[in-house]
Order: C-alpha cells, then sequence, then structure tokens
C-alpha cells in the first residue's frame, strides 16, 4: 500500500484538485506541503490531532511539512463555521500563543534545515501595502464567487464584516507567497476551507500560469476533527496544565462506540492490518479499542510514562477501588469556604466537574454525584478543610468524570 493509499484507507482525504499528481508527489516524497494554525488560544487541542498526525505520516514519507502560524490572519479571525466574530487578539498574544503550539508540535514533527519549517505570515501580511495588495491580488478574485463560498454562508444572514471578508485572500495570499519562497506545492485543511484554498490556487495559475504545479490541494475530512476539540463545552488542550494526561486519557477513553475504530484509524499509527482486524470487535471488545486509542495519543503528547499512570488510574476507578493517585485533583481555597465550609455546588464548580451551579445542583438532585463512592443527595453537604480526609476527598459526576478535593 502507498502512502497516499494508506491515507485514503485511513479515512483522511475528503476532496483534491488533481489526484493523480498529488498521489505521485506524496508518495514520492516531493511534496512541500502547509498546514495553516491561527494562534486564538495558548496550546492546541484535540481537534488539531487529524493536523499533527497527517503531518508525522507525510515527513515519515519523506515530505517536507510547513507549518504556518497564523501571526497575521489571527488579526483578523477566520468566520469559517462560525456565528459571531472573533475575540480580537494582541500581536504579544499571538507571538506567545505561537510559541506554546511550536513546543507541541514537535512532539510530532521534527524541525531544522531539510526538514520541517515553522514560519508565520505575520512576516509578509502585515507589511503588505493596502493599495498595492489590491492591485497585485484583488483583481484575481470575483465577489460574486466569493460570496457563493462556503465559508461565509453561515454568517450572511447575521452579517458579515468586510474585516472578515478579507479572509479568504490573505489565507490565498499565504499559498502564493509559500510557493514564491519556500517552493510550496501543496496544501492540507479541513475539509469547510475548500472555498478559501481553492482561493489561493487560483490566485497562483492567474499570476504564475496554468502550468504551475503548486496548485494541488488535498483537504482533510474534518468533521471528525470538529468533534474532537471540545467535551461537554470545554475544549481539550494538549497543554497537560490546561487538560491532564488523566483529563486527557479519560476523553479518549470515552469517545463513542461508534466513532472509536474511526479515530484509530485516522489518528494512531497502528498497522492498517491490525486495524481491520479490529474492525471485528464488538461490545465489550470496544472498551478494549478505547483503551488502546487512549493510550496511543496520550503516549505521543505526554509520554509513555503519564500514559501508563492514566491508564492505571482509569482502571482502578472503572473497578470500583484500588489506587487512584493519578486522578486530577483541586487544593482547596479560602475563597471556597463559607462559615469555614465549602458546599458540594461550590466544590463541583470549582474543581471543573460542572460549569455553573446551577448544573451542579441539578447533578446532585438526580443522583449524579458521589464523594468518596456515597451519593450525594443534600445540596448543601459541605467539608470543613479538617474534615477532608488526608487523601483527599474523591468527587464524581456522573460515570466517568473525576477529581480529587485535597487540603
Amino acid at each position: 500500500m502507498t502512502l497516499y493509499e494508506e491515507l485514503k484507507a485511513r479515512g483522511l482525504i475528503a476532496q483534491v484538485t488533481n489526484e493523480e499528481i498529488i498521489s505521485r508527489m506524496i508518495n514520492e516524497g516531493k511534496a512541500t506541503f502547509y498546514i495553516g494554525f491561527d494562534c486564538t488560544a495558548d496550546s492546541l487541542t484535540a481537534g488539531h490531532f487529524m493536523a499533527l498526525t497527517l503531518m508525522k505520516r507525510l515527513q515519515a514519507g519523506g515530505n517536507h511539512p510547513i507549518a504556518l502560524i497564523g501571526g497575521g490572519t489571527t488579526l483578523v479571525g477566520d468566520p469559517s463555521g462560525r456565528s459571531d466574530m472573533r475575540k480580537m487578539l494582541t500581536i504579544e498574544d499571538i507571538n506567545h500563543n505561537a510559541e506554546c503550539f511550536r513546543r507541541q508540535m514537535e512532539r510530532f514533527i521534527e524541525f531544522g534545515p531539510g526538514k520541517a519549517l515553522m514560519v508565520n505570515n505575520a512576516d509578509w501580511l502585515l507589511d503588505l501595502n493596502y493599495v498595492q495588495l489590491l492591485r497585485e491580488v484583488g483583481t484575481c478574485f470575483s465577489v460574486n464567487n466569493m460570496l457563493r463560498a462556503e465559508c461565509y454562508k453561515n454568517r450572511m444572514e447575521k452579517g458579515l464584516s468586510f474585516f472578515e471578508f478579507n479572509y479568504m485572500i490573505m489565507q490565498s495570499y499565504d499559498f502564493y507567497y509559500l510557493f514564491k519562497h519556500y517552493g510550496c506545492n501543496m496544501q492540507f485543511g479541513g475539509d469547510d476551507q475548500w472555498s478559501n484554498m481553492l482561493g489561493g490556487t487560483e490566485l497562483i495559475r492567474k499570476k504564475l500560469g496554468q502550468d504551475a504545479h503548486c496548485m494541488t490541494i488535498t483537504l482533510l475530512t474534518d468533521s471528525q476533527g470538529k468533534k474532537m476539540g471540545k467535551t461537554a463545552g470545554n475544549a481539550v488542550w494538549l497543554d497537560p496544565n490546561k487538560t491532564s494526561p488523566y483529563e486527557f486519557y479519560q476523553y479518549w477513553r470515552n469517545v463513542a462506540d461508534a466513532d472509536v475504530m474511526k479515530c484509530i484509524r485516522m489518528l494512531t499509527f497502528l498497522p492498517m492490518e491490525q486495524i481491520d482486524e479490529m474492525d471485528k470487535w464488538e461490545g465489550s471488545e470496544l472498551n478494549r479499542a478505547k483503551e488502546i486509542l487512549a493510550y496511543e495519543l496520550t503516549t505521543m503528547v505526554h509520554g509513555e510514562e503519564e500514559a501508563k499512570k492514566a491508564q492505571d488510574a482509569s482502571r482502578a476507578l472503572f473497578a470500583g477501588g484500588g489506587e487512584a493517585d493519578n486522578v486530577p485533583s483541586y487544593q482547596l481555597l479560602d475563597t471556597d469556604l463559607r462559615d469555614g465550609a465549602a458546599d458540594i455546588l461550590t466544590l463541583l464548580v470549582a474543581s471543573g466537574l460542572t460549569k455553573t451551579r446551577s448544573e451542579a445542583r441539578q447533578s446532585v438532585l438526580q443522583g449524579g454525584v458521589t464523594a468518596d463512592g456515597e451519593k450525594v443527595t443534600d445540596i448543601k453537604k459541605s467539608w470543613t478543610p479538617e474534615s477532608l480526609p488526608a487523601e483527599g476527598l474523591l468527587l464524581r459526576k456522573g460515570k466517568k468524570s473525576y477529581c480529587r478535593i485535597v487540603k
């Protein structure tokens, strides 16, 4: 099986502009490709996994990744898939986020001369003269075609600002610039980016000629990636200070039965023969598949030692006993206390098990909360720091969410 055939077998390819050229370039290790990352936070999320593992696969096949940090485009914000405008960040925030991204990407791809590159589109976008851009690039875009683009449709009813309308032109210019200065001949992105990415291809054709061998585009199928980024309204971060290795493991351990094999195909590096055999698993065997998925991905992000700790803790809690020292903990603060004690609603919110006191109240009243294995039914149930067990109070919400409250 060739590398391109493997990408298709893993369910990673959604749309391409010229499959014959693309497959040949990838299989021969002649693709210099980029994937863009807008720096809207100081950590990548589980939703970036598909892009990161793809870069790793392609680099292993001799291809050259370019991680494009969107220092310039982040100042505008991608309107794709959004009903409102993104929060504007400062240049200082964006630069900090970019450095955080690089440290996390280094667990997946190898940077250096002749290897992967990281570049920032602020280096060329911020220096562009507006009139010069209009003359050089603006004439290559049809407003009629832009308004029909999928990435703008969700915004048309509520209003699309001219500020955001420029995002497609900026992203297209990125591909044009990377081709001219870095020999980039391919771009990858989510299938919701198809219109934006075609803009880059067309810009290169119009500026450099129809025979330019850089208008090849492949797109990841990103519907699963969007689902991977969040759980219960909260992002699943790659930064262990935001999402602990245990929480990260539990997230993948708890994927739906219908998604587990899809995630294993797309995100792990298990051999396809092994995955095809696992496809036959049913019932309780799917829990084993979820453990494999969680262990493989946690190892990739946090290392084998942390993955083993998370697995042991998860097994102990699911079994209803044993050691669970690696469960996330929350240290009780003086601000959590009222009249010297913290009630169950406060602890649920402070520990992150619920987002609001009303959600906490509902969980307690519905019988979904336990403390050290005993169901809590009284919303006024409280603990003083002195009454907490020496090893901490183990709170559980539902079947799968845990946190240890410590002094």
